[in-house]
């Protein structure tokens, strides 16, 4: 899927609105008029998108705490059918499009997560691409002004730390073929264009990664072409099979044409 990612130019309309007792534990993907009249022929053009189930999961709140950082876990949960890329769709977000994640060999089977910005109640969809065609999944969120929640710094603060990454192994393997579990944390303030300086009150411009690219070694693990909808300060969380090599390198380039280079050792992780 050959997918274009571009900044919202306008300011959303969002409404806060007050939680409701019973709401329930699932949260299915909801009746979607942008998506049937708009959204699934710019994702799918021609060809047709299967159902997911069986191949792979989507977990995500169906109340969510926080709009700016709304976390979301792609898993698969049938290894025989490799997922080659996976690409995010948030139907009511400024630019609906939040990412197309690619993933390497040593991937599979996936187990993926991230956060997102959700702008108002939303379906969240997952639409992996496979061998045998498309396949799609997803959750319903209840969250608004995800994309205009002021950030967390104040821009100079914010800039000054730009392109700091940090990785963090959450196990440790008995053989190096073990399947591993590994975090990697990208320091960017990821604006959307729909935030406001919070001392002159005026937009700040869109600025975000919009592509990333992980190794292990030589060997790919994932790449991810992102839009506004990415959370400030990325975070990826991943499985992988391990292939000895001693680091992850990591390659992340932005809006403003800033790349950011690093070399995360596995090594000085314990």
């Amino acid at each position: 899927m050959a997918l274009k990612l571009t900044a919202a130019t306008a300011l959303a309309l969002t409404i806060c609105m007050p939680a409701h007792a019973g709401d329930p534990v699932e949260n299915p993907l909801a009746e979607s008029a942008i998506w049937t009249d708009f959204l699934s022929g710019k994702v799918a053009g021609e060809a047709g998108i299967g159902d997911a189930s069986g191949l792979f999961t989507v977990d995500a709140p169906y109340r969510a705490h926080d709009a700016a950082t709304v976390p979301i876990v792609i898993r698969q949960t049938d290894p025989t059918v490799p997922i080659d890329s996976a690409t995010v769709v948030i139907d009511e977000n400024p630019a609906p499009i939040a990412a197309e994640i690619g993933f390497g060999p040593a991937m599979q089977p996936v187990e993926f997560e991230f956060r997102v910005r959700v702008n108002q109640y939303s379906n969240v969809r997952v639409i992996a691409e496979t061998p045998e065609g498309l396949a799609m999944t997803g959750r319903f969120v209840k969250a608004s002004g995800g994309c205009s929640a002021p950030a967390t710094k104040d821009p100079e603060a914010a800039l000054a730390g730009m392109g700091d990454m940090r990785l963090r192994l959450l196990d440790a393997p008995e053989q190096s073929t073990a399947r591993r579990e590994a975090q990697i944390m990208i320091r960017h303030p990821n604006y959307s264009g729909l935030q406001r300086d919070q001392i002159t009150q005026l937009f700040i411009p869109a600025h975000f990664i919009e592509r990333l690219e992980v190794r292990q070694g030589d060997d790919l693990l994932f790449t991810v072409e992102g839009g506004i909808s990415i959370s400030e300060n990325p975070v990826f969380r991943f499985t992988y099979t391990e292939n000895g090599a001693p680091a992850f390198s990591v390659r992340a380039t932005d809006t403003d044409g800033n790349t950011f280079v690093r070399q995360l050792s596995k090594l000085a992780q314990g």
